[in-house]
């Protein structure tokens, strides 16, 4: 009797033990299937999916020529192997700058800088919506940026300083022809116009229509380093489009934009201007 009872208590521990390495192999399996799916969601449509392809050719090569024996060439891929691996961190910066990103704007690493109200914000997009309709009906070129949780100030710096309330009338004024700050991105933080005139990093996809202007690859080149939001009015058709994680919406009315907007900043954090007593020291 006792033997039998020391036998099933060893198997209903044996039983949870494998129950227990079950589960956590599944959650094992499921982290790293996600890290390697948002790591493709990241590098998608950049120029790291042309070196991937390139350097699982070179894998495949390698195996082959280990199993036909070809010694020279197996030798030769395993040098290439090696130094690939000093080279990817090097190759591949601006998408593990991005991964950092997204990882950092995760909610851990960062901190709520200030959240507009849900009337604060709701003007604010009005606003711009309603300046981009003007703008599209006039055909003037406009480019709006709107700074989320990823910090922009080092392009603040490359325009000029205004530190305004966003209104539909400054908008459309800072984007006319003849205006000495119409030439370069308007950024706003937290329901504020904190510069014009601004210079934004171009897109490096490959795969940009050739048809879209230096606005539209500007706009897109911040979405893909920054989650911050842009708003392109073309200076040629018109055509309103907004940009955001690296992709482009366009052929949007005041009405469409305004959903879009409230779709990706309502309940966001919008970082809030930075008081005024502690401006000249940080800015």
């Amino acid at each position: 009797m006792p033997f039998n009872f020391t036998v099933a208590r060893l198997t209903e521990s044996l039983a949870k033990v494998n129950a227990a390495n079950a589960i956590r192999s599944i959650v094992d399996i499921l982290i790293v299937a996600y890290v390697i799916y948002k790591l493709l969601v990241i590098i998608r449509g950049t120029k790291a999916v042309s070196l991937l392809k390139g350097i699982a050719v070179i894998f495949i090569a390698t195996m082959l020529s280990d199993l036909l024996e070809l010694r020279t060439v197996n030798w030769l891929l395993q040098k290439t192997i090696t130094i690939l691996f000093v080279a990817l961190p090097i190759v591949f910066l601006p998408e593990l700058r991005r991964a950092l990103e997204q990882i950092g704007r995760g909610g851990i690493f960062t901190g709520p800088l200030g959240l507009l109200e849900k009337e604060d914000t709701v003007i604010l997009i009005s606003d711009i919506a309603k300046a981009a309709t003007v703008m599209a009906r006039d055909k003037i070129g406009a480019l709006i940026v709107i700074e989320r949780d990823t910090g922009i100030a080092e392009l603040m710096e490359t325009g000029t300083r205004i530190d305004a309330v966003v209104s539909t009338e400054l908008l459309i004024n800072i984007f006319m022809p003849n205006s000495p700050l119409h030439d370069g991105a308007v950024i706003i933080r937290g329901g504020r116009i904190m510069a014009a005139g601004c210079y934004l990093p171009l897109s490096e996809n490959p795969n940009i229509s050739k048809r879209l202007g230096t606005r539209h690859r500007a706009a897109l080149g911040l979405s893909e380093q920054s989650d911050a939001v842009s708003v392109v009015v073309s200076e040629e058709t018109g055509v309103i489009s907004l940009a955001s994680s690296g992709k482009l919406m366009r052929y949007l009315d005041e009405s469409a934009l305004q959903e879009r907007l409230i779709e990706l900043l309502h309940g966001s954090k919008l970082r809030q201007g930075i008081p005024a007593w502690l401006r000249g020291h940080v800015m």
